[in-house]
């Protein structure tokens, strides 16, 4: 099943007094077949990532390291949400507007997606998302 909403995911946590761990696999803890794998890392300070929309990729992005807030609009209004487990990852699907923002010094976002990079893909301008996405 795939969410049409953006969903919290809370990924297994194996608890250990030498260090923890977290996994994801492909249809267990998310909701399609992983095809490409990036992260975002020494962002300065008061910078933003992201800017954009995708037409059809959907997403997951983890705060690996520290943390910072990953705005959602969806054409109509806006939300936050706060990452900094490693355990939790957001599922963004496509057609909604993201940016990150407030990143902690050495924060280290790792975002897995349904689909290889596809500049086409891409909605870089706010007026054409929101034309887009009236027209959906």
């Amino acid at each position: 099943m795939i969410p049409n909403e953006v969903t919290l995911i809370d990924f297994p946590k194996i608890l250990d007094p030498r260090g923890n761990l977290s996994f994801l696999q492909n249809n267990a803890q998310i909701p399609f077949e992983i095809q490409r794998v990036y992260w975002i890392y020494d962002v300065p300070g008061g910078e933003q990532r992201g800017g954009h929309a995708y037409r059809t990729l959907q997403e997951i992005i983890i705060a690996l390291s520290g943390s910072f807030d990953v705005v959602i609009y969806d054409g109509v209004k806006e939300r936050r949400i706060s990452l900094n487990r490693s355990y939790y990852g957001l599922y963004v699907p496509k057609m909604l507007w993201r940016h990150m923002e407030n990143f902690s010094t050495n924060s280290s976002a790792f975002i897995v997606a349904d689909q290889a990079y596809d500049e086409n893909d891409y909605i870089r301008d706010i007026k054409e998302f929101q034309r887009e996405k009236i027209d959906q």
